[in-house]
C-alpha cells in the first residue's frame, strides 16, 4: 500500500516528507511501546502510535519504517520532525483513534508486521 493511500484512508496530515508519500509500505503496527516494535516489528511499515518523543521517530528509523501515523490529532515535536527530514520518514497526524486507525489499514489490506 503506498503511504498517499493510507493518508488517505486515514484523513491524515502529512506533517514532513510529502514527497515520500509514493512510497510503499507492506505492514502495519500500533504500539506506544517502542521495545515491542524493536522486539516484533518487520520493515517497511507504519507505525501508529499515541507516544510523541523523539525515540519514536529512532526506533521507526532502525527498524526500515518510512512512516509513522500519531492518532488523536497528536503532533510531533520539532526535534522529532528533523529527524524524520534526516531519514525520509513520512510523519503524519490523524484525529481518529489508534483502534480505529489500524482496523481500517486492516480492512482495506494491510497486514500486521510482526515477526514470524
Amino acid at each position: 500500500m503506498k503511504i498517499v493511500t493510507i493518508k488517505e484512508l486515514l484523513s491524515a496530515t502529512v506533517l514532513c516528507n510529502e514527497d515520500c508519500l509514493g512510497k510503499h509500505v507492506y505492514s502495519a503496527s500500533c504500539s506506544d511501546m517502542m521495545s515491542d516494535v524493536l522486539a516484533y516489528q518487520k520493515e517497511q511499515a507504519v507505525l501508529v502510535t499515541h507516544l510523541v518523543n523523539a525515540q519514536v521517530v529512532r526506533t521507526a528509523e532502525m527498524m526500515d519504517m518510512v512512516c509513522v501515523v500519531f492518532a488523536n490529532g497528536k503532533k510531533p515535536t520539532p526535534e522529532m520532525i528533523e529527524l524524520a527530514n534526516d531519514n525520509e520518514m513520512v510523519l503524519m497526524s490523524t484525529d481518529l483513534s489508534a483502534y480505529e486507525s489500524c482496523g481500517i489499514l486492516f480492512g482495506n489490506g494491510l497486514k500486521g508486521g510482526h515477526k514470524e
